[in-house]
Parts: C-alpha cells; sequence; structure tokens
C-alpha cells in the first residue's frame, strides 16, 4: 500500500507511509467494531436457541439491529461519574481497556501478506499488549471508590495473570515446533501435517495445547464458566459497577474485541490461520480470510456453548485449575516438545529419528 501511494499518486515517502498505515488501521478497527456488534448479536442468539428461546428479533429484519440500537441508547445515556471517585482514573481505565483491545490486532495475519506489522516477535507482542489490559480493570475498581468493584477488580487481576502463566508455557510450545514466533511464519509451519491437514491441532503432541489454550483464553477474557469477576450475586455488576453511557460501552466493547482475539488466535496458532482445513489446492480457491472468519466464527460458537451450559465455578476452583492443574501441565509439555524436538535433531541438521506418528507430524528441518 505504501508503494501505490508512492510510486502511483506521487506522494513523498514518508506521507505514503503514513496515509497507507492509517488507512491499514481503519481496515482493521472499523470492520473489527462492526463484527463486535454482530458477534453481539450471535452471542445472544445462540443462548436463546440453547435455551428454547428467540432472542433479539424486532429491532430490523431478524433482529440484526439489536446491537446497534443498545449502542445508540448507550451514547444518549448521561455520564455519571461518582461523587467519591477518582475522576481523571475513572474515566482512564475504560479508554485503557478498549485501547489495548484494539491494538493486539496489529500483528495478526489476515492471509500472506495480509497484516499491519508483520514483526519478527509478533507473538511476543501479542503477549505483552495483550497483558496490559489488567491495568484498565485495576484502574476502574480502584478510581470507582466502592468496595463491590474493587474486589472485582482484585479478582480479574489474579484470574488473568494466574491464567496468563500458563498461556505463556503454551505459546512456548507453538513456538518450539513452529521455529519462529512471527505469526505468519507459525501458519506456514502448519501446512501439510499428515501430508494434507493444516494445523498444529492435528498433531497428537500439540492438540492437548489447543485444548488448554480455548479454556484459558475463556479465563483470561472473563467468560463463563470463568465469569467471576461479573458474579451479580456477589459483586453486583463487578469493576464495571459504577460506569455507566459511553465509558460502560467501551468495556463491553473492549470485552468482545478480546474475546474475537482469542478465537483468532486458536485458529491462527493451532488451527492453520487463512490455511483451509486440507492441504488441497481445490480448497485453495477459498480466499485465506474467508477460512480464518470460518476457523474465528467456529472458535466464538464454542465460547457461546460453553457460556450457555456450563455452571460458574467457585473462585478457589477457578485458582485451583490455574495453579494445579494447566500450570503443571503445560510446563510438561514445554520440557516433552523441546526433547522430542532434541531426539528429532529438529535445526541442527541432524539425524531424524525413525518415521513415527511424530515424526511424521514435524515440522521441516531449518538450517
Amino acid at each position: 500500500m505504501t508503494n501505490f501511494f508512492n510510486t502511483t499518486v506521487g506522494l513523498p515517502y514518508g506521507w505514503a507511509w503514513f496515509i497507507a498505515t492509517i488507512a491499514g488501521i481503519l481496515l482493521i478497527a472499523l470492520p473489527l467494531m462492526l463484527a463486535v456488534a454482530m458477534i453481539i448479536y450471535a452471542d445472544r442468539k445462540i443462548w436463546a436457541a440453547m435455551a428454547l428461546r428467540r432472542g433479539p428479533n424486532v429491532v430490523g429484519p431478524f433482529g440484526l439491529l439489536q446491537s446497534f440500537a443498545d449502542g445508540l441508547k448507550v451514547f444518549l445515556q448521561e455520564t455519571i461519574i461518582p461523587s467519591a471517585a477518582n475522576r481523571g482514573l475513572f474515566l482512564l481505565a475504560p479508554i485503557i481497556t478498549f485501547t489495548v483491545a484494539l491494538i493486539v490486532w496489529a500483528v495478526i495475519p489476515f492471509s500472506p501478506g495480509a497484516v499491519l506489522a508483520d514483526i519478527n516477535v509478533g507473538l511476543l507482542y501479542v503477549l505483552a499488549a495483550s497483558s496490559l489490559g489488567v491495568y484498565g480493570i485495576i484502574l476502574s475498581g480502584w478510581a470507582s471508590n466502592s468496595k463491590y468493584p474493587f474486589y472485582s477488580a482484585l479478582r480479574a487481576a489474579a484470574q488473568m495473570v494466574s491464567y496468563e502463566v500458563s498461556v505463556g508455557f503454551v505459546l512456548i510450545t507453538v513456538v518450539l515446533w513452529s521455529g519462529s514466533f512471527n505469526l505468519s511464519q507459525i501458519v506456514e509451519s502448519q501446512r501439510g501435517y499428515y501430508g494434507i491437514l493444516n494445523g498444529h491441532g492435528f498433531n497428537p503432541l500439540l492438540f492437548p495445547m489447543s485444548i488448554v489454550f480455548l479454556i484459558s483464553a475463556m479465563a483470561e477474557t472473563g467468560r463463563a464458566p470463568f465469569d467471576l469477576t461479573e458474579a451479580e450475586s456477589e459483586l453486583v455488576a463487578g469493576y464495571q459497577t459504577e460506569y455507566s453511557s459511553m465509558s460502560f460501552a467501551l468495556f463491553w466493547l473492549g470485552e468482545y474485541a478480546n474475546v474475537i482475539l482469542m478465537c483468532t488466535l486458536t485458529a491462527t496458532l493451532f488451527w492453520g490461520g487463512w490455511l483451509p482445513p486440507v492441504d488441497l489446492p481445490i480448497f485453495y480457491i477459498v480466499p485465506g480470510f474467508i477460512w480464518l472468519f470460518l476457523k474465528m466464527l467456529f472458535g466464538f460458537f464454542v465460547f457461546s456453548w460453553v457460556k450457555a451450559t456450563v455452571p460458574r465455578y467457585r473462585y478457589d476452583q477457578l485458582m485451583r485449575l490455574g495453579w494445579k492443574v494447566f500450570l503443571p501441565l503445560s510446563l510438561f509439555w514445554v520440557f516433552m516438545i523441546s526433547g522430542v524436538l532434541m531426539f528429532m535433531r529438529v535445526g541442527t541438521g541432524g539425524p531424524v529419528a525413525a518415521p513415527t506418528v511424530a515424526a511424521a507430524s514435524a515440522p521441516a528441518v531449518r538450517s
């Protein structure tokens, strides 16, 4: 895009890069906001179907405009700031949450070459940027100067930190097997497992880690059954209890943008990203971003399915699962994957082990 503005339009390189970057940001941010609105509609429809209800069906055809009507209603409400709140931090918290939910998308590849910033440490950027979201939640609870939002913020901080540890170890297994932190290269390394399948999820050594990552993503985004930060019987509405109008809407948008991000990361890291599920030429007729979109939708359906069917955990059960199950399991898997790759001499040019299930699913030898 920079070359287009530089050569075709005739702008200086600096201005061409600037306009191309702004255009790329808008090409990601605007469809993402539309996707958030429609994914909220899909979420409510899935819950309704599983509870034998109709869901939104009045505003617009089939209720498709319900999310936009809700957004308009929130926009027209009065912004109320509690008198005892820290005004600056109170208003800053939802901005941080919403902004952090957007900046992670800069390194997500939608198809070959279709990525805003194709950096070599893309996965580290995702970890660093997503971990900043906890600051918005902590600030919202503390700045509200109310005990229930503060309790919720402490819960959210402990919950997000706990599951980020296991998520980090899961990502290490993917990096070890792919040999790169670059998300585009991670997608390409998933091509042709067993000759016809695309995706680390088809590798028996990495499939358990895909399940751990999916469950940890639910916990990190505060989705049921891990929505202890919004336990209405204990904390009213959680860390956003004192918020109204657009400040509340920013939390809402940030939450769903994070959910879509986690579904997209699951598809990118374990299920081939923009690659079709089967490595046959006929499937490559479909554009890569459509395959990624379909995989993201399936991941979101699983999120909604779990929320509609699984009861909420107790807080001690939540912490036990994170620290006593996922942490040792993911740490053991790092050692196991490292041992398998060392045994097969991946990346050293040494002899490769005899063909086994693991060997057949290993990535190509790299110098």
